[in-house]
């Protein structure tokens, strides 16, 4: 499962991929992750099977939304971002699915 990770920059959300694919790599779950800003997103859009943004850019969820129609699509949940919670964020993907 290729899971997209979206925030203003790219760069907060890097380590969030880490942590992820971490608590995935621990379940036995196949997972890539890759962050972007949001500025870039439209390279990465058909690549990824479910979308995730950073906290700080959740007003643009409608906007990515309507970017990737038949993409699942959700802002991480505030309090695992805050934490780097990588197993909290993998279980937010897994509903996504």
């Amino acid at each position: 499962m290729n899971v997209l990770l979206i925030c203003s920059m790219g760069a907060s959300t890097a380590s969030m991929c880490k942590k992820i694919e971490e608590a995935a790599a621990a379940e036995g779950m196949e997972l890539e992750t890759q962050a972007v800003a949001m500025a870039m997103m439209n390279d990465k859009l058909d690549w990824a099977d479910v979308i995730l943004v950073g906290p700080q850019i959740r007003f643009m969820l409608d906007k990515i939304r309507a970017a990737a129609p038949d993409k699942p699509v959700d802002a991480i949940d505030m309090m695992a971002y805050g934490m780097m919670d990588g197993k909290k964020v993998l279980q937010q993907i897994k509903g996504m699915i």
